[in-house]
């Protein structure tokens, strides 16, 4: 038994924690638990835990379904919502999905993720995260689909705006922390309910169990404020939608990969590279970054969401952005992808951007002249004209040209590739079957 699995079992018994959760996400990137009692849990450090694979949304077919679920005791913490008195009832621990013979399970996002991971370290470099999410908060969550109402009137950075819940974020945020997630910075965001918390940067696999972790307690700590939050990333016609602008950089021991003091912008060759990946392989990721039918109303033009393949410094409607807010700090340099939406699986989106940087590298990419254009002013006819690449519009257009990608292919798996595509296309025609309210209204009379 290894130290860390040491420390979890003494933790567990110093301060009386009765239940164990174990976490686990699916390939859609919702969160799974299982929860064990402390006695069964150095049990599941060495044998792991069973369970039915065929259960769980794109792991297994019902002829393979035996999977094991392996506690990560590096993740170990207590779930500070669920304390008393001074005691701690739970904690939680994410795990590793393998087969019974041990072997990693081809539906695990973690392990997705760790592959692409493993691709970077081979070329010497580390990938470090930092995401800035956004989502709202409501005053309840009405089921007969009617618009919710947003919890307070505020806008961007607005102190005194919080009519309901005026303590949310600063609650939010000390759960956070005393599970050992770094919060950088918090804000009100432009529309009315919606919020901002920015996570200080980790790598990048300790960066998706955070934003799993993260998205859980906003949830949990909204209820005990008497409101709900929802990461829905469109849920107003009339309001920006929930993104989740991440911002990447590769490191090499401890040198910043991206940076060159002597570059205009301060981007390295290496930066470059890895930049032009992205915007060459952008449409091909849209679908893992943007992965619903309703991600795609946030994607339109004026909108504060990037419509094309470009990039830009102090743009902001450019796909990837080089942020110069510290110039000539060289752990600083990185680049901010402003694509993903909050409800993304960040498994997936970090695997898929990490592999299309690297393709970037190895390939030597050239890098296009930066975009001073405003994409949200330009026609559709001056912005092809001006040589931008045209983004995906809707969930379907993305499937198509995730298809043909043999990048995604091999970054997700075939198991992960087959089943989202299969699983999307399926939500595609479910969503192009509907009848809305809008189109009654306009169409009932004709």
């Amino acid at each position: 038994m290894d130290r860390q699995q040491q420390f979890v079992l003494r933790t567990l018994e110093e301060r009386d924690i009765r239940f164990v959760r174990l976490w686990f996400t699916d390939v859609l990137g919702y969160l799974k638990s299982m929860v064990v009692a402390p006695a069964e849990l150095e049990g599941a450090f060495s044998e792991g835990i069973g369970f039915d694979g065929s259960a769980i949304e794109g792991f297994a077919r019902i002829f393979e379904s035996d999977m094991v679920a392996r506690p990560d005791p590096s993740t170990f913490q207590v779930l500070p919502w669920e304390a008393d008195q001074g005691k701690t009832y739970s904690a939680r621990m994410f795990c590793d999905i393998t087969m019974p013979d041990g072997t990693p399970s081809w539906a695990d996002p973690r392990h997705v993720l760790r592959r692409a991971m493993g691709e970077a370290a081979a070329m010497g470099f580390t990938c470090y995260v930092h995401p800035e999410i956004e989502f709202f908060l409501f005053k309840d969550l009405p089921q007969d689909g009617t618009p919710p109402e947003p919890a307070d009137r505020g806008g961007f950075f607005d102190q005194a705006s919080h009519n309901v819940a005026p303590h949310f974020r600063r609650a939010a945020i000390e759960s956070l922390e005393s599970m050992g997630i770094s919060v950088e910075f918090s804000h009100h965001e432009g529309a009315p309910g919606q919020q901002e918390i920015d996570l200080r940067y980790a790598d990048a696999l300790t960066m998706a169990d955070n934003i799993m972790s993260f998205r859980y307690v906003v949830k949990e700590v909204a209820i005990t404020q008497g409101v709900w939050a929802s990461f829905m990333p469109k849920p107003f016609v009339e309001q920006p939608g929930s993104a989740m602008h991440t911002h990447f950089s590769l490191f090499d021991g401890e040198t910043n990969a991206f940076h060159d003091a002597e570059d205009p912008y301060q981007l390295s060759k290496t930066g470059k590279a890895f930049l032009a990946g992205l915007l060459r392989h952008a449409p091909e990721i849209t679908a893992v970054s943007c992965q619903w039918v309703n991600s795609y109303k946030r994607l339109v033009i004026g909108d504060e969401a990037p419509t094309t393949a470009s990039w830009g410094q102090a743009n902001r409607s450019a796909l990837v952005r080089v942020p110069n807010y510290s110039p000539g700090k060289a752990s600083s340099q990185r680049l901010e992808f402003r694509l993903p939406d909050a409800a993304c699986n960040p498994y997936l989106m970090f695997a898929v951007v990490i592999a299309a940087g690297l393709r970037g590298i190895r390939e030597q990419y050239e890098l296009p002249a930066p975009s001073q254009d405003d994409m949200w002013a330009l026609s559709d006819v001056e912005r092809r004209a001006l040589g931008y690449q045209r983004l995906p519009g809707s969930l379907e257009e993305a499937l198509q040209v995730m298809e043909g990608s043999e990048l995604v292919a091999e970054t997700l798996g075939e198991h992960v590739y087959d089943f989202f595509l299969r699983n999307k296309r399926s939500e595609w025609e479910a969503y192009r079957r509907q009848v809305t309210p809008e189109e009654l209204r306009r169409y009932l009379t004709l």
